[in-house]
């Protein structure tokens, strides 16, 4: 562009720096073609924004394939002029998969970490999250598309719980479930910066994290009405279609 615009690069970068242009990142994105994209969104949103009385709304999902890495050498400390640093490379000791139940109106997690991702795993956690709930609720959980959750298995324990009921985000909309917001603290805050020995080593740093969360939780707050998504996403057709037409 320097080049082409006869001036220097360093010109260029001042001007891109004072409009706030980031031209090297780019950003991803993914609509989808749920033909019931719409319905679903409304349902998850009221959930959100008008929990029902006498209910408690959970946010769930699984992290799965959680690596316990040990870095091959010690981390150093952040000091004064320098950052901390870490390994880049790392020893492999197996993996869990941790499934997170998110309360939306408290921000209360409920988890638990087991060795796979399957529909009996998930049951698992079903009858953990119904111990843990009041008898006296009713449980509303939002959940992804995941073939775990429509499970023939899933569905007899689910008639045989009445006051549990699933809402399923639209297809290729995990943006949708909260708890992927909190997956995304967990990662940056505790996972990414650790050196983990062992899968139960592993185990023990989530289960702290989750124990620092319950004890000041910070519940999310959703903002964006259904209405105001749906324009967005309808905006966003339509800007992928004048250029699939190019």
């Amino acid at each position: 562009m320097a080049e082409h615009a006869g001036i220097s690069k360093t010109k260029v970068q001042q001007i891109w720096s004072a409009r706030g242009l980031k031209p090297h990142l780019a950003e991803t994105f993914k609509l989808s073609n749920d033909p019931h994209f719409e319905d679903k969104l409304v349902d998850v949103v009221a959930l959100y924004m008008n929990p029902p009385d006498q209910a408690v709304v959970l946010s769930v999902d699984e992290k799965s394939q959680i690596q316990a890495l040990d870095r091959t050498q010690a981390s150093l400390p952040m000091k004064d002029g320098r950052a901390g640093t870490m390994t880049h490379d790392y020893k492999r000791n197996g993996t869990t998969t941790l499934f997170a139940a998110l309360n939306v109106l408290t921000g209360v997690i409920l988890g638990k970490c087991l060795p796979r991702h399957r529909n009996g795993e998930f049951l698992t956690f079903l009858r953990l999250i119904d111990r843990s709930i009041d008898k006296g609720l009713q449980v509303h959980l939002i959940v992804d598309n995941y073939g775990t959750h429509k499970h023939a298995n899933v569905k007899a324990w689910l008639a045989k719980h009445p006051r549990f009921h699933l809402h399923f985000v639209p297809t290729s909309s995990s943006w949708l479930n909260m708890v992927e917001r909190w997956f995304r603290d967990l990662t940056a805050k505790r996972l990414k910066r650790g050196s983990f020995a062992s899968v139960p080593n592993l185990i023990a740093a989530i289960d702290d994290y989750i124990a620092n969360n319950n004890d000041k939780p910070k519940p999310f707050v959703w903002t964006k009405t259904a209405d105001e998504i749906i324009e967005k996403v309808k905006r966003g057709r339509v800007a992928l279609d004048q250029t699939r037409a190019k």
